[in-house]
């Protein structure tokens, strides 16, 4: 998996048109370094997913993002064109699907997921901090589709 991992990483950071100007004008050396430090870069926000136990991706009609505490990364595109949080899926952080939710209002509403593990006691706000269980199981209740959930024996 780890070569998977640094392939895909890789052809995303070659892939990027400033990356790809340089070679075309000779630049290989810089773009090369470049390029090492997208990859380290993304590894991090791999490394941080996958240790952080309140990460998820979310997605829905404004995009994909990674959400990894006081860090978020995102794009305006599904999931599966944006590499790093299909990455991040594949390895077990959980997704959270807000397409098929209705009331964006009540989503937009709901208490933010900790990052530190410091919960607020009910009645929640819509600036209270929860778990990423509680935040899954409320968006669940307003439609929304979990893939890898961390709730016990509800993997997909």
């Amino acid at each position: 998996m780890q070569t998977e991992v640094l392939r895909v990483l890789r052809t995303e950071a070659r892939s990027w048109w400033r990356h790809r100007e340089l070679r075309r004008t000779g630049d290989h050396d810089e773009a090369r370094q470049l390029e090492r430090k997208t990859i380290l870069r993304d590894i991090g926000y791999l490394r941080a997913a996958l240790n952080n136990p309140n990460a998820y991706v979310s997605f829905g009609g404004g995009g994909t993002i990674l959400h990894l505490g006081l860090t978020t990364v995102s794009l305006y595109a599904p999931v599966e064109r944006f590499p790093l949080a299909s990455l991040a899926v594949r390895l077990g952080t959980p997704l959270i699907d807000c397409h098929p939710v209705r009331d964006i209002s009540a989503l937009a509403n709901l208490p933010k997921v900790t990052m530190d593990g410091q919960i607020d006691p009910e009645p929640w706000t819509s600036s209270s901090r929860i778990s990423l269980l509680i935040y899954i199981g409320a968006v669940e209740r307003l439609g929304a589709r979990i893939v890898n959930d961390p709730r016990a024996g509800r993997a997909t």
